[in-house]
């Protein structure tokens, strides 16, 4: 079964500065620690995909306006208190797992090298509706 596990930033509740406060050998050590998963997870044949995404000052909000025509609204905001910092697909035997992943993922170092403990979530990759439908 596969799962999307997506890293979550929330200012609320952290106990942990903003990475443009980081220090560069801490920087280098969390992306460093996502390489690290990311070959592990590729080892375990669990690796479908992984990707880190821009903040939200890069990120872009679309509806469909008149006609179906995209309309384009910057956003989410910079006071947004919470926003998609990365995800990864695993491919895995069993949900327990992907929890087990989304834990360890979790542990990715801040400052000082301290465990961020960012909360993960899980969520299976539905390849068809329910049979019932």
């Amino acid at each position: 079964m596969k799962y999307m596990l997506l890293m979550q930033f929330s200012a609320a509740g952290t106990d942990f500065p903003s990475i443009d406060t980081w220090t560069p050998e801490e920087i280098r050590a969390h992306i460093a620690f996502m390489g690290e998963v990311n070959d592990k997870l590729t080892a375990a044949g669990e690796w479908v995909d992984g990707q880190g995404l821009g903040g939200p000052q890069q990120a872009r909000i679309v509806r469909a306006g008149d006609g179906g025509a995209p309309v384009v609204t910057e956003g989410p905001f910079a006071e947004t208190k919470e926003f998609l910092a990365g995800f990864w697909i695993v491919d895995c035997a069993s949900p327990e797992r992907a929890v087990e992943l989304a834990a360890y993922i979790s542990t990715a170092p801040g400052p000082g090298g301290r465990p961020l403990n960012m909360p993960i979530e899980v969520h299976p990759v539905m390849s068809a509706p329910a049979q019932e439908l």
